[in-house]
């Protein structure tokens, strides 16, 4: 008998645990609770965290019951701790993380079961809010919505206008990789600069872009590396013929692009739309003198269009609190005022095309030559072309930005060495 009652006793324990486990964790069974409640922490870094930050105020009138923690950590801190969160089962993770695009096949890859699935908590719904390549960045391999898309980087070419009327070229007449190579040998007959920096040894990011335009990425869907593809070799072969006329300023890491951009070294200078931000910031000496254009395409009437950055938001399968974080990443990617908000303070683009035909993204901008630069770029979003991302990206990254190095400051033959550079990264990746 007495066996018994300490049976019956354990097993009513284990009961009573399991409800308060159940009741002082998630307020609401889904995500699709009408009154979420509790206390959620988020984390970002920089502009993005600000951002997210200032949008709490707008969420609270909506869920007054829950109460958002954002904590602004330096990007690498952040991965570091999040890392660490997720090997130790979701020790000390937020509610909602913060996470660049190309990071999430990684972190997905690496901790299958470590973020929840928005799709099952009614995130599909939105899907047609977006462009079709930002959605593509945010599902896993499986076709899941593991995150929510946030700011993206259409990217285009931005240009010195002083320094291509004294070397009298039209930018308009620029719609080729050729056409650009061109334009930048009269420049810097004209006025001595190059056309456009590259950290050589350390940014493949030229490369990149030349291979969205074409619909490529590092690897095609079934894994198998890309940098032997006609694709390329085209890319890597234009970088060189840059390169050889002298048109390529190598610079050194971010800071040297931004000086270039502020001395005027270069010319233009080929990135996402979030430098646009930067250019007004570090050179306002230079207003009226930047303008932008699409990139150019490999021949006439073909795709000008890629992207270059972007982040979305997580939420960790180890919150206790689903509802509310789910509220919350809801709310904020889809309210247009939230997205408007960071995109007028901080100059982060958004990828909610609802936004677009707000007055910030219509109307000229002064700094930029009285030209409607924002729109420009909010044209082109849905012509972005979709590319495969793996979780491997950042060894291509790598093994593609030595390629590259070795082409263009030893004069390697292209096709050798992006053979040599394929094997290597086949090798790493077994």
């Amino acid at each position: 008998m007495k066996k018994y009652m300490s049976i019956m006793l354990v097993m009513l324990l284990l009961l009573l645990a399991a409800c308060s486990n159940k009741s002082s964790g998630d307020e609401g069974a889904s995500a699709d609770s009408k009154n979420p409640k509790g206390i959620i922490t988020v984390w970002g870094w920089d502009v993005a965290a600000a951002t997210l930050e200032a949008s709490v105020k707008s969420f609270q009138e909506k869920y007054p019951d829950v109460k958002v923690k954002v904590e602004d950590f330096n990007s690498g801190d952040l991965y570091s701790k999040l890392t660490v969160g997720l090997a130790a089962r979701g020790s000390g993770l937020p509610d909602v993380v913060l996470m660049e695009d190309e990071r999430i096949p990684g972190y997905v890859h690496q901790f299958p079961q470590g973020f929840l699935n928005l799709g099952e908590l009614g995130y599909d719904k939105h899907k047609d809010l977006f462009n079709e390549a930002k959605i593509a960045s945010v599902k896993d391999q499986d076709g899941n919505l593991i995150a929510a898309p946030w700011d993206i980087g259409p990217a285009g070419v931005f240009y010195r206008v002083d320094l291509f009327k004294q070397a009298n070229v039209d930018p308009n007449s620029i719609e080729t990789w050729e056409d650009y190579i061109a334009a930048g040998e009269k420049i810097k007959a004209a006025t001595g600069v190059e056309l456009l920096p590259i950290d050589v040894p350390n940014y493949d990011g030229v490369f990149a872009m030349m291979m969205q335009q074409q619909g490529k990425s590092y690897f095609n869907e079934d894994n198998t590396v890309n940098l032997q593809s006609p694709e390329a070799i085209r890319a890597m072969k234009l970088i060189k013929e840059m390169y050889d006329k002298g048109l390529v300023l190598q610079n050194n890491g971010w800071d040297g692009i931004v000086t270039a951009t502020v001395n005027g070294s270069v010319a233009t200078v080929p990135y996402g739309v979030w430098y646009a931000g930067t250019i007004m910031d570090q050179a306002p000496d230079l207003k009226g003198q930047w303008d932008v254009f699409y990139l150019p395409g490999f021949k006439e009437g073909g795709t000008r269009y890629a992207n270059v950055g972007g982040s979305s938001l997580l939420i960790p399968a180890s919150t206790k609190n689903q509802a509310a974080a789910y509220a919350f990443v809801d709310f904020f990617t889809t309210d247009k005022d939230a997205q408007l908000l960071g995109f007028e303070k901080y100059g982060l683009f958004p990828s909610l095309k609802d936004t677009y035909d707000a007055p910030q993204f219509t109307e000229n901008n002064e700094y930029f030559n009285n030209s409607p630069i924002f729109k420009k770029f909010a044209d082109i979003v849905d012509q972005v072309p979709t590319v495969y991302v793996n979780e491997n990206l950042a060894k291509a990254s790598k093994v593609t930005s030595d390629a590259q190095a070795a082409i263009l400051l030893e004069n390697k033959s292209v096709e050798a060495t992006l053979k040599s550079a394929q094997k290597q990264l086949e090798n790493e990746i077994k």
